[in-house]
């Protein structure tokens, strides 16, 4: 078993900066991002089921999406009022705290008889999803080394079109008439099975991150918790010096001095790829029924094949944002995102489906290659002691983009058409393309991972 000395919190941080990726570090990815996988089933599962759920309850245009954006508006309360909490409480117990909530809302949406307890646990969910977001990708960030960090937090994006894609395979064996107008239910209700094996996962395998140990525990747990993550044998030899680290940050803190640039552009990727994500992806099964023909099987193999081309963009992002940076990547990505949306309105009613297809898939791999990194933006962009405020700032303003686009895209689209939809929605990425190009930030610039401040030191 390899041995290390530790006399201070910066050997830890040294350690995890420069420690090799290994099974163990992979596990403990896959159990944080799993929740993730959980949190994209959750949403993509009610897009799946959303046409028999608006007859099941005689839904409005209005209806439909503020059941579909009451979810967002709960993970943009438990991004922004919960960030506090990852940052105060450790990642451990959150990671723990939201899946939990997540088993809950799924099973309590799932058997609700009334539109307005649907919505109760479609909020509670919501909750869950805006906890689950900052505190894994803080404790992906805080357990991989300096060299594959943007990699692996960028992989959460490939787990989500994994689980959007897996939420309408898991639906399809049963479009057969055995849940008739349940089926609905049944895909909702299924995401609690992932969410029990995560949580699970989580407790037996999971522990604090080391960084937030290094940064708020005496320095005997910390090299404890060191020793239970890497299955390595700490030498605890402190220094002499007693380590008194600033007064916990507040909300604040993210729009002063050096970080308030990264927090306007973190702000502007997260809002704006969650309204063009949230308006045309969530609205992936409908406009598959649109393109090939209005049927269930057509609904959910259409979706499966478009988040393909997510899965592969997501993958791609993650590899060469860390070579070329997230933003340049998001500029990429706005630039793909636009061209597509603006030739899919303007030629609406001039292309065959198989053009309209294409036109859609590109749209989808230019968010998930660019844009859609946005969570990652957040998480990287600030240290330790302010990580969890930032990525659930950052998880707020994608929740509130992902509410204007869940509420409003099917109402427009019910007045003015899909074709002048879709113009309308080209502005947002031309918006975010503006934004980034005036900001230039990236975490590739700066080792966000120092220590925190040491107010005063003595001699013990």
């Amino acid at each position: 078993m390899d041995r290390l000395v530790v006399k201070s919190a910066q050997d830890i941080e040294h350690f995890v900066d420069a420690h090799p990726s290994d099974k163990r570090t992979l596990l403990l990815t896959l159990v944080a991002l799993g929740g993730i996988f959980v949190d994209a089933y959750d949403f993509a599962s009610l897009g799946v089921g959303i046409v028999q759920l608006r007859q099941a309850f005689h839904l409005t245009p209005a209806e439909v999406g503020l059941i579909t954006a009451i979810m967002a508006l709960g993970a943009c309360l438990g991004g922004i009022v919960g960030g506090r909490y990852i940052d105060r409480l450790g990642r451990f117990k959150i990671l723990i705290i939201n899946v939990a909530l997540l088993v809950v809302a799924a099973l309590g949406a799932a058997l609700s008889t009334s539109f307005e307890m649907l919505l109760a646990f479609r909020l509670l969910m919501g909750i869950g999803v805006g906890l689950d977001f900052p505190v894994a990708l803080s404790y992906v960030a805080e357990i991989v080394n300096k060299k594959s960090k943007t990699a692996s937090v960028g992989a959460w994006q490939v787990m989500w079109y994994v689980a959007a894609s897996c939420s309408g395979l898991v639906i399809l064996p049963f479009d057969t008439g055995m849940f008739g107008d349940h089926l609905w239910r049944f895909a909702i209700g299924f995401g609690a099975i992932p969410a029990l094996i995560i949580l699970l996962a989580r407790f037996f395998f999971a522990d604090e991150s080391p960084r937030w140990a290094a940064h708020n525990l005496p320095l005997d747990q910390a090299a404890k918790i060191l020793e239970e993550t890497y299955h390595i044998r700490v030498d605890l030899q402190p220094s002499g010096f007693t380590e008194k680290h600033e007064k916990k940050p507040t909300l604040s803190a993210l729009f002063k001095g050096k970080y308030l640039p990264r927090t306007i552009l973190t702000s502007a990727v997260c809002i704006t790829q969650a309204i063009e994500y949230f308006s045309v992806g969530f609205n992936i099964p409908s406009m598959s029924q649109a393109i090939f023909g209005n049927s269930m099987h057509n609904a959910i193999l259409g979706a499966v094949c478009f988040n393909v081309f997510g899965i592969a963009g997501a993958a791609l992002g993650a590899k060469y944002s860390g070579k070329v940076g997230v933003r340049r990547m998001a500029m990429l990505g706005y630039c793909i995102v636009a061209l597509s949306l603006l030739l899919f309105g303007a030629m609406y009613a001039h292309i065959g489906p198989y053009m309209m297809a294409a036109l859609l898939a590109a749209m989808i791999f230019g968010h998930s290659i660019g844009p859609g990194q946005g969570m990652t933006l957040a998480t990287l962009s600030y240290p330790t002691g302010l990580r969890g405020l930032g990525s659930g700032w950052g998880q707020g303003m994608a929740r509130g983009g992902s509410i204007f686009g869940f509420f409003l895209f099917p109402i427009i689209m019910a007045s003015a058409g899909k074709a002048t939809t879709l113009l309308y929605i080209a502005v947002v990425p031309v918006v975010g393309l503006v934004i980034a190009l005036m900001i230039n930030w990236d975490p590739l610039y700066e080792d966000t991972s120092a220590v925190s401040k040491v107010i005063s030191t003595s001699r013990t």
